[in-house]
């Protein structure tokens, strides 16, 4: 069983105790010497762990006397209190320091509640740690580099304290917890958003200072950590700092990629991939758990034990150990936890007979197939070894987070475990289809592990099972249609654990893994599935009767989680003949688990008892339509399982993350299961944190809306920002504004300088894209776009051209899938076009286009402030929600966007004024594809223009008739323009024209900025956390005392 995370007991057993060895070693050497006495409790610290107390400066005699309370230590601790406050630099100087050192002492403060150290207790902390927890050798301490990981360190210090604190508190009182799941944790960087939410930044900034550096310059040398890549993650790290905020108990469960995605290269021949280092010099802020491990199989058999119980034996084993990252709360005590899971094997998997044989490959085979696991980010799935790795890796995740959150369950629970109350106290929500297998992997350890009945642990895992069967006649069904609602709403209300968010219509993201992949990694986990499959078809048989098997094939072929592959033969033998009953069967029903469900149905009977009744009518056409219909795969397509459709029927809630793609959800993507099950269906529009995205990362702004709305309460409290609607048109706002926006665009001027070579003008508009590069997020639009511009230009006279366009600086920035060949080819097109345009002396500063390599929250922390226009062009319908667009809208960035994803929101919150649209709607997207594929599309002569340039050469000799050919044709893989480029270019073009004209008006154009701010409001992570708090998870705040 896992111990508590951050409990103080487990690391001391004896609060006022201090080690022998230590005291010896002070006594031996005995001086004042700050110095030493660092030494001393610097040992006793490695025996201790990292629990710590604190102390604030005016409690320093109250620390003295209690240190020196009788006991068998006392003489000792006092010559020790004697020499650190007799130090020349005083208590203040040195207390942080005292502190770091492990030493527990009862009396002492449980939390940094009101007590935060000054610039000297900072400063003392940070040359302790460079001295005593170094990353580097002692000529380079004084290097900003050093500096930066002791600086860390001291912060982690602190953040011990408020998280022992929390995990104590939620251990005592057994509250109910959220779990977040996720592929992705786009944290970025760690040490000005840990000092911001303590209110420590100018505290840490005059420390610094007085050690000869800045902050600023100290928090560069931070290296963003490398487990994410766009969206997905970066909403999981807002949804993490909100529910610490906002005192939600909840932890993040994730893995400890070693490489990350990949670094980003920006060369000649384009986009290049290498590894990422962020782990090379280690990471201040994470501590490993050593003793939390969990063990995690893959392949093997299942077997019956003699108990009864199925049993997964054999096969490859691993271990999943916890490292854990503190996740601090703004102005709150509340600190909670991101746990990662790192793979590894036990040291005898190493095989030493044949390392000393010589084979060296082999010894180590074991511990290589595990660490491999916890590598890359989205390893590329081309090939079966690819596809197995993805596998393992969102099952190590599953497994390991599922294991660990059951054994604090059983913790919190003592003695007596109830197991009905396990939806009281956890919720799980899966981000994404990459966490499915949480939902067999739960019922595998409930029924294999712990011995409940299958009817038990699905109705933990999602809702109420019970077997259907129907009655012949149409009254009937309706009767037995209406217990299984009241049975439905009865679960839903009580049966709440794993929950679903989707965050994708595209068709390739809503995951689908081969039949026999899952059969050989996870055997047990396939027979759970198929038995999920068959309650499911239970379900739809009850819904829609067995009269017009048409109509039930066709539920069946859209509903099923097994894809193409044979119906169970009890199942067929209510649909169809004996007769014609295949032979064979790909899905065998399992007897053992067909007994449970019996069983299970049994011991339902006391709360309602569906009788089973098929009429076999005499009708002769009913009689052919039943013996016509097969029900059989197809042989030509390959078998499959449907992760969203698994989240779908295995969760109680499913939810998408923007209005327009909820309704997507419901009407198109899962519309059958939303009419079978309305209820389980939200919206919940995603946010990001006003913290990060713009107190932090832009203090100018900051502090003009602080000013304007007189008050700081905007920063937990968004709806305040509303107030600068009143001053859009006041002149002094207005110059306030306009000066913090040039501010922030000289510093994107530098950045560009330092990582691109390129020298822009801060007089030009800053107009930018920066997200994962994909087809349908329509990047390529965007540099079409520009190259007409550039075209325009060229065919100008220089006063033409100062007239007819305003200065740009067109800013790109997103990776593309290392295997993505097409987003690749966008990728070297927009550096290829840079190239020409930026080195084009009758061009000038009047337009440049510069691409950013290797995007990361950090890049984004340094545009995004600087950044007066923003592009979010996807195809509608396609894109999810999205969130950079949030983040720009709160920097008073201006949205030039199609009316998809969150955008639609934006434009109804600041104003459609102040929003620049263009674009075919969602619900003309299919019939737009069908006239394409028809042959009545007739492109706009200055899109045939542009791509007729683009052939030219004039960007070079790379040969870019592929990518221009995909917007060509009518039909086949990889052309007919799938993403609507051509059909949306003039419109395209119109738009900019307008945004050209609007900038012209730079009144108008603040004011525009301005109401972008004030109508951001609801964008803030903080209003997502509550909603799915409320509707969702059922989960209450809980503040420390």
């Amino acid at each position: 069983m896992a111990s508590p995370a951050f409990s103080l007991t487990n690391s001391i057993s004896h609060p006022n105790s201090i080690s022998g060895v230590a005291a010896d070693f002070y006594l031996r050497r005995s001086t004042h010497s700050n110095l030493l006495l660092s030494r001393t409790i610097r040992s006793l610290r490695s025996r201790r762990g990292l629990a710590v107390k604190n102390v604030a400066s005016s409690q320093e005699q109250k620390l003295k006397d209690t240190l020196t309370q009788e006991g068998p230590t006392a003489n000792v601790l006092s010559r020790m209190i004697e020499g650190l406050f007799s130090s020349p630099h005083g208590f203040k100087y040195n207390h942080i320091a005292f502190l770091n050192f492990g030493v527990c002492f009862s009396g002492i403060p449980d939390t940094l509640d009101g007590i935060l150290p000054d610039s000297a207790s900072v400063a003392s902390s940070i040359k302790y740690h460079t001295a005593f927890t170094p990353s580097f050798s002692p000529e380079k301490f004084e290097d900003s580099q050093a500096l930066y990981y002791a600086a860390a360190e001291s912060v982690r210090d602190m953040l011990i304290i408020n998280w022992n604190a929390t995990y104590d508190y939620y251990e005592k009182i057994n509250v109910k917890q959220a779990y977040y799941l996720s592929m992705e944790f786009l944290q970025g960087r760690a040490l000005l958003n840990a000092i911001g939410n303590l209110e420590l930044s100018g505290v840490y900034a005059e420390a610094l200072r007085k050690l000869g550096h800045t902050l600023e310059a100290v928090a560069t040398h931070e290296p963003d950590a490398a487990l994410g890549n766009g969206g997905l993650g970066r909403l999981a790290s807002c949804f993490l700092d909100s529910l610490a905020t906002l005192n939600y108990p909840a932890w993040g469960y994730g893995l400890r990629y070693k490489y990350g995605l990949f670094k980003q290269l920006i060369t000649k021949d384009g986009q290049e991939e290498v590894a990422e280092s962020w782990l090379e010099m280690g990471s201040p802020w994470e501590i490993v758990r050593n003793d939390v491990s969990y063990p995690v199989k893959f392949y093997g058999k299942v077997s019956l034990g003699l108990d009864g119980r199925k049993e997964w034996v054999g096969g490859e084993d691993i271990m999943a150990v916890a490292y854990d990252v503190p996740i601090p709360g703004y102005k709150t005590k509340t600190t909670i936890n991101l746990r990662l899971w790192s793979t590894k094997v036990a040291p005898e998997s190493f095989d030493l007979l044949a390392f000393n044989a010589g084979d060296h490959a082999k010894a180590y085979e074991a511990l290589k197939k595990a660490e491999t696991i916890c590598y890359v980010l989205y390893p590329g799935d081309e090939s079966l070894k690819g596809k197995t790795l993805r596998l393992k890796q969102q099952y190590t995740l599953c497994s390991a987070s599922l294991q660990d959150i059951i054994a604090r369950f059983e913790r919190r629970s003592g003695e007596l475990v109830d197991w009905k109350k396990f939806p009281e106290k956890v919720a799980v929500q899966m981000n994404d289809t990459h966490p499915t297998l949480c939902i067999p992997e739960l019922i595998r350890i409930l029924v294999d592990v712990k011995g409940l009945s299958w009817k038990e642990a699905w109705e933990i895992t999602q809702r109420q099972a019970l077997r259907l069967v129907f009655f012949s006649s149409s009254s009937d069904r309706q009767k037995t249609k209406f217990l299984w609602c009241t049975l439905f709403l009865h679960s839903y209300l009580s049966g709440r654990t794993v929950a679903y968010t989707n965050h994708t219509v595209l068709p390739e993201a809503l995951e689908k893994w081969s039949l026999n992949l899952l059969q050989e990694l996870l055997p047990r986990h396939l027979e759970i599935i198929e038995m999920i499959d068959l309650e499911l078809i239970n379900t739809i048989i009850a819904e829609y009767g067995t009269e017009d098997l048409e109509l039930l094939q066709q539920k069946l072929k859209e509903m099923r989680i097994l894809d193409n592959i044979e119906l169970p033969s009890s199942i067929l033998e209510l649909l169809v003949k004996p007769e014609d009953i295949p032979a064979t069967n790909a899905v065998e029903e399992d007897e053992t688990s067909n007994e449970a469900i019996e069983s299970a149905s049994e011991e339902d009977q006391s709360e309602v008892e569906v009788e089973v009744e098929v009429e076999v009518e005499e009708d002769t056409d009913t009689t052919e339509n039943k013996t016509s219909l097969k029900f059989e795969p197809d042989p030509k397509l390959p078998k499959m399982v449907r992760m969203a459709n698994l989240s779908v029927v295995g969760g109680h809630a499913v939810n998408g993350v923007a209005e327009i793609h909820s309704d997507i959800v419901k009407n198109e993507v899962f519309n059958e299961f939303y009419k079978l099950w309305p209820e389980k269906f939200h919206n919940k529009t995603n946010g990001v944190t006003p913290r990060r995205w713009i107190s932090f990362c832009n203090p100018e702004l900051s502090k003009i809306i602080t000013k304007w709305t007189k008050t700081e309460d905007w920063v937990i409290n968004t709806e305040k920002l509303v107030e600068l609607q009143k001053f859009a048109d006041d002149e002094e706002l207005q110059s306030e504004w306009r000066e913090a926006k040039r501010s922030n665009k000289k510093k994107v001027v530098s950045f560009l300088k330092e990582k691109t070579g390129y020298l822009v003008s801060p007089d030009a508009m800053f107009d930018v894209q920066v997200k994962r590069i994909h087809e349908y997020k329509r990047q390529l639009l965007n540099i079409m776009g520009i190259v007409y511009r550039y075209k325009k230009m060229k065919e100008m006279s220089p006063k033409e051209r100062k007239a007819t366009f305003a200065p740009r600086v067109c800013i790109f920035g997103g990776k593309a899938f290392a295997t993505y060949v097409q987003a690749k080819r966008i990728v070297k097109f927009i550096t290829d076009v840079g190239a020409t345009v930026n080195h084009d002396p009758e061009i000038g500063d009047l337009l440049k286009v510069v691409f950013v390599p290797d995007y990361n929250v950090s890049v984004a922390e340094v545009l995004i402030p600087g950044s007066e226009l923003s592009q979010h062009i996807s195809t509608a319908g396609m894109e999810a929600s999205g969130t950079s667009n949030m983040k720009f809208a709160m920097n008073g960035c201006i949205l030039i966007g199609t009316l998809d994803g969150a955008n639609v929101e934006i434009r109804e919150e600041v104003g459609e004024d102040n929003f620049f649209l263009f674009g075919a709607k969602a619900h003309e997207i299919a019939g737009l594809r069908k006239e394409r594929a028809e042959g009545k599309f007739v492109p706009d002569p200055r899109f045939e223009e542009v791509k007729t340039f683009v052939r030219s050469g004039i960007f070079g000799p790379y040969n870019y008739n592929e990518l221009m050919g995909s917007l060509e044709g009518n039909e086949g893989h990889g052309r007919a323009d799938y993403f609507l480029v051509g059909k949306d270019f003039p419109g395209y073009l119109e738009c900019q024209e307008k945004v050209d004209e609007a900038y012209r008006d730079q009144k108008k154009w603040t004011r525009m900025s301005i109401l972008n701010t004030a109508g951001s409001s609801k964008f803030s992570s903080d209003r997502t956390i509550h909603q799915y708090a409320r509707d969702i998870w059922m989960l209450e705040p809980v503040v420390l005392p």
